[in-house]
């Protein structure tokens, strides 16, 4: 008796089907987990810009309100912002928790420091000069 030939591509349909039945949910998994990491970039050049934007406006002697509001339009939503003065110098933190699901979250933050340029006011953690 004589066996016939398989015809062409006949004994690997199968295995095309598995592999892509692996390769699909692996490429998901990375453009999501992709995504992910370009959001929290995002995120944290978003922080770093209000911080410097909010330190400027200290800088400049404007009032708190007007320091958090700068640093705000700035700041990804949710943001917590934190602004004091040490001697001479005004400090704004930024903080914000990551975008991502439930436990992939973490928080961004980030710090700027600007000179006042009126250095004779007083804040909290400034020592009087004789």
């Amino acid at each position: 008796m004589r066996r016939s030939e398989p015809a062409p591509g006949g004994r690997d349909r199968g295995a095309v089907t598995a592999e892509t039945a692996v390769v699909i949910p692996a490429l998901v998994a990375l453009v999501a987990a992709l995504l992910w990491a370009l959001m929290t970039a995002v995120a944290q050049i978003r922080c770093v810009d209000a911080a410097y934007a909010g330190a400027r406006a200290a800088a400049r002697s404007e009032s708190r309100a007007e320091v958090l509001a700068t640093a705000r339009r700035s700041a990804p939503e949710g943001a917590r912002i934190r602004v004091y003065r040490s001697g001479d110098f005004w400090r704004v933190r930024v903080e914000s928790p990551s975008p991502g699901p439930g436990r992939l979250t973490f928080t961004v933050r980030a710090e700027a420091v600007a000179r006042s340029e009126d250095p004779g006011l007083g804040g909290p953690g400034e020592v009087a000069g004789p």
